[in-house]
């Protein structure tokens, strides 16, 4: 059974540094790539940051010099180093795994105190 599982999200005070991690597991195979969304209440779910299997990245513009995205392509894990995390990066984050389709995990809540 496919399955995502992440970790790391919580709460910080802002200017803080959170890292995120997402394990695939079970019938995900041929990964093309891996990366992170989220959804702050009231909004749509937005790209933060994705990778591809070939190592080339995408971040959004609010998160460009704060944020690293990285993956280790055999433990088909990706991960998110947040750092000078702000107040409006408070949103559920959620893992998402483009293969032969679309992956997305339940989500883990990143919430930045001012």
């Amino acid at each position: 059974q496919a399955q995502l599982v992440e970790s790391g999200g919580g709460l910080v005070q802002a200017g803080g540094s959170l890292r995120l991690s997402c394990a695939a597991s079970g019938s995900i195979f041929s990964i093309n790539s891996m990366g992170w969304y989220r959804q702050a209440p009231g909004k749509q779910r937005e790209l933060v940051a994705t990778i591809t299997s070939g190592g080339s990245t995408n971040y959004a513009d609010s998160v460009k010099g704060r944020f690293t995205i990285s993956g280790d392509n055999a433990k088909k894990t990706v991960y998110l180093q947040m750092n000078s995390l702000k107040p409006e990066d408070t949103a559920v984050h959620y893992c998402q795994v483009l293969a032969w389709r679309t992956y997305w995990g339940q989500g883990t809540q990143v919430t930045v105190s001012s």
